[in-house]
């Protein structure tokens, strides 16, 4: 079984080294972060990860106008995206069967095991 390039995105330093952490320790994934939003399509072409992990919320870009740059990119266009939020309760993404706006959605506070099983799957749908 290969490991699986992540490419985790979030303003917040302290959460994406946390995220991060629960991923590797899997054994499962290789995780790159990226803090700065204007940087990830950069980083997305030289990385290549197999899914990224992006924030709504950030400073100088959200993550809807990282995700259109991202689907516009003929090199990362079919990577696929998983969507984390501080906006949406865990009640509303389950209601709407974690799909907000046709993408997959995890709502903040992210555990280690809803964010692996998340993970997961998504990669499994993409393979």
């Amino acid at each position: 079984m290969s490991i699986a390039k992540i490419l985790l995105v979030d303003d917040e330093p302290a959460f994406t080294r946390t995220m991060r952490n629960y991923l590797q320790e899997t054994g499962r994934y290789y995780v790159r972060m990226e803090n700065d939003p204007t940087r990830v399509v950069a980083v997305a072409r030289e990385f290549k990860p197999d899914l990224i992990v992006l924030d709504v919320i950030m400073p100088d870009m959200d993550g809807g106008e990282v995700a259109a740059q991202i689907k516009a990119d003929e090199r990362l266009k079919h990577t696929p995206i998983l969507f984390l939020t501080a906006i949406v309760s865990k009640d509303d993404v389950s209601r709407n069967g974690d799909v907000i706006g046709g993408r997959p959605f995890l709502a903040k506070p992210v555990d280690a095991e809803e964010l692996t099983d998340c993970v997961d799957k998504l990669l499994r749908e993409a393979a």
